[in-house]
């Protein structure tokens, strides 16, 4: 686990936590031992609080609708992906035999579950200040990106409003592939520009799988 602490850079009293915190539910089922779900539970209010107290105080003339947009844009799935490969997360999950087959360090749901776990982790371990001092740490770029106006929560609306600068462009979108089962599908989607293709994505359904490939798109081509 030293190496782990080390690439999360943050050290545990309580190394079991971090242990559990990367568990995904397939190994823990291969395997016996408790999954990161409840942890990622947890995570998810401690990740709500401190976003909100954080953009609360540092956006003073926003509504409150705007600023449950901000912190949706902010906590989604994609963004929390996005930071977990800074430090890189998704090499330290224990996997499943099948879900590793299968591609699962590449999915935004498991690495961004994970992440939240680990935040529930920290805070169990030192509190709500260690745990805001680490998220923190990682998403203050992001946090100013979406305090000026940089970050989008609709990608594919960005996307449209950046190629019609250029006068009739247009962007559209075809799924790729459709797995897994009904409760666990899987979307690959590719952007196209123009009929160019473009940067190809995954979601659980083909509205997320979409955002992410505009996403992509954008960060590639014309960021």
């Amino acid at each position: 686990m030293k190496d782990a602490e080390k690439k999360i850079g943050y050290q545990f009293k309580d190394s079991n936590l971090l242990k559990t915190a990367l568990t995904h539910s397939s190994y823990a089922n291969e395997n016996h031992t408790r999954s990161n779900e409840r942890l990622e539970f947890l995570g998810d209010s401690v990740l709500s609080i401190i976003i909100s107290e954080c953009i609360f105080k540092k956006m003073q003339n926003v509504n409150e609708g705007d600023l449950s947009k901000f912190r949706a844009a902010l906590v989604c799935e994609q963004s929390l992906a996005e930071i977990a490969k800074r430090i890189h997360l998704s090499e330290l999950i224990f996997l499943g035999r099948g879900e590793e087959k299968n591609g699962g360090r590449r999915r935004p749901s498991i690495v961004s579950d994970a992440f939240e776990a680990v935040l529930g982790a920290i805070y169990l371990d030192s509190g709500l200040e260690a745990a805001r001092e680490w998220l923190l740490g990682l998403m203050s770029d992001k946090v100013d990106e979406a305090i000026t106006g940089k970050l989008y929560s609709d990608y594919k609306t960005a996307l449209q409003e950046i190629v019609q600068r250029d006068g009739r462009s247009f962007v559209t979108y075809k799924t790729l592939e459709e797995n897994g089962r009904e409760h666990e599908r899987l979307f690959v989607v590719q952007a196209f520009v123009n009929g160019e293709a473009k940067c190809v994505a995954e979601g659980h359904s083909k509205k997320e799988a979409e955002q992410a490939a505009a996403k992509k798109t954008i960060d590639k081509y014309y960021a």
